[in-house]
């Protein structure tokens, strides 16, 4: 029997339950929204809505930009939004500056990543949030690779056929084939000013040949995509001014002075800034400090 009367059979006899039964689908089609940087949206597509988003990189990678430039995106669009801290190191004032509407966020305060990873499995079951982040880049690499790769299926199965965007910042890539989207940053130059009173703020260094930290390049690489984005995001010749390579610009919080700055990606960047560790547990609504 010829191979082509072998394969007209097949899908005549799968017709109405299975479409196109010898298309190749390693990659769904998937709704994704931008994530706040140009580059990032170049180079992946945006962030997948109804999958897993996993983004890992060592410390002063730019995770924290990332991560502030998505909740600022999706808050804009008046989304509510969810922050799962695993160790108590948010900054909201570092978000506000960045562009984060603090009265869309929920912010879940965790001791350990036992309390975060329950308090995920309830956000995700109780639906409603344009965007949940698992924030778990202060949690050492040893314990976070315990978790058992069930935990990240079964994260990623509760927010199929959602319009939920579930995000993982890790240390480390850990939930790999759970996940739709794996992004890897890391750190190249640094940028420095001159001096501060160049940028117009009061004269916080005395020493003449001092400087001050401007800013750090960060970039982004695509370890793995298991999705087809279908999105509005611009295209290389649209954008423009956006880098196709992934690289974009994390700012400190005094690079804030004249509001949201704009960097190679062409969209906000967050700052980056140490947390108050206080040990405390609890879910509250953010607002201005």
């Amino acid at each position: 029997m010829a191979l082509s009367v072998l394969r007209s059979k097949v899908e005549s006899a799968l017709t109405g339950r299975v479409i196109a039964p010898f298309t190749y689908r390693d990659r769904k089609v998937m709704e994704t929204v931008s994530a706040g940087i140009l580059a990032v949206d170049l180079l992946a597509g945006g962030l997948p809505r109804g999958g897993l988003t996993e983004i890992c990189g060592p410390l002063c990678s730019g995770r924290t930009s990332l991560l502030f430039s998505a909740l600022a995106s999706r808050t804009a669009e008046a989304e509510a939004c969810a922050l799962v801290d695993g160790r108590d190191g948010f900054d909201p004032h570092a978000a506000e500056a960045a562009g984060v509407e603090l009265k869309q966020l929920l912010w879940v305060r965790c001791r350990n990543i036992e309390q975060a990873l329950r308090a995920t499995d309830l956000l995700i079951q109780g639906g409603g949030f344009g965007l949940i982040a698992v924030d778990l880049t202060d949690i050492p690499p040893e314990t976070v690779r315990y978790v058992p790769l069930h935990v990240w299926f079964r994260f990623r199965r509760a927010v199929e056929d959602s319009s939920t965007i579930l995000l993982l910042l890790e240390q480390e890539s850990n939930a790999k084939t759970c996940a739709s989207l794996v992004l890897r940053l890391a750190a190249e130059r640094s940028r420095w000013s001159i001096s501060h009173d160049e940028r117009g703020a009061a004269p916080l260094l005395r020493h003449p040949a001092a400087c001050l930290l401007d800013g750090f390049e960060s970039r982004a690489n695509v370890l793995s995509c298991r999705m087809e984005p279908v999105s509005g995001i611009p295209s290389q010749e649209e954008a423009g001014e956006g880098d196709p390579d992934g690289v974009f610009v994390s700012k400190p919080m005094w690079g804030y002075l004249t509001g949201v700055p704009f960097g190679l990606a062409g969209a906000p960047h967050a700052g980056f800034a140490c947390g108050d560790f206080s040990g405390r547990v609890r879910a509250e609504t953010c607002s201005p400090c």
